[in-house]
């Protein structure tokens, strides 16, 4: 059975939208929020850093009610890179993590991937999948770009 999504949710017009809400209600400590990105069907992922997969709306929903129950979560997309076509779209991101320690607050850095679909309700995240993080930031590998100017 297909939850209703808040109005707010339906408007979002791109991938970009969803994932700003996304961060923003992480945040929040917003479970309503998170889950209205999300799209309806069944078979939506989600993998926390060094954590099993977790599947399906009700699942995941449980996975971040008992992060936000130890407060909201500081993460802030730093570098964003992104393929997208008409319907579908993925976003590789370097996530900035503020934590509270003992020591004060320290950053940690997690690498997430973010899976983007169009729907007939608009664009909906359909798979999370963060890697555990580093204390520093990690550099890129890449090719060097084909064009030179």
């Amino acid at each position: 059975m297909a939850r209703p999504k808040p109005p707010e949710a339906a408007l979002l017009a791109s991938p970009d939208d969803i994932e700003h809400q996304f961060y923003d209600a992480l945040q929040r400590g917003d479970i309503e929020r998170l889950m209205s990105v999300w799209s309806d069907e069944d078979d939506i992922t989600c993998v926390h850093p060094g954590g099993p997969r977790v599947n399906g709306a009700a699942a995941i929903r449980s996975a971040f009610e008992a992060m936000f129950a130890n407060g909201a979560i500081d993460a802030h997309p730093e570098k964003v890179r992104r393929i997208r076509n008409d319907s579908s779209a993925v976003h590789s991101v370097l996530e900035r993590i503020q934590v509270l320690t003992d020591e004060g607050p320290q950053v940690a850095w997690v690498l997430a991937t973010n899976v983007y679909l169009k729907t007939d309700l608009g664009w909906r995240l359909v798979a999370h999948h963060a890697s555990p993080g580093t204390a520093s930031e990690l550099p890129e590998i890449g090719d060097p770009p084909s064009v030179l100017h």
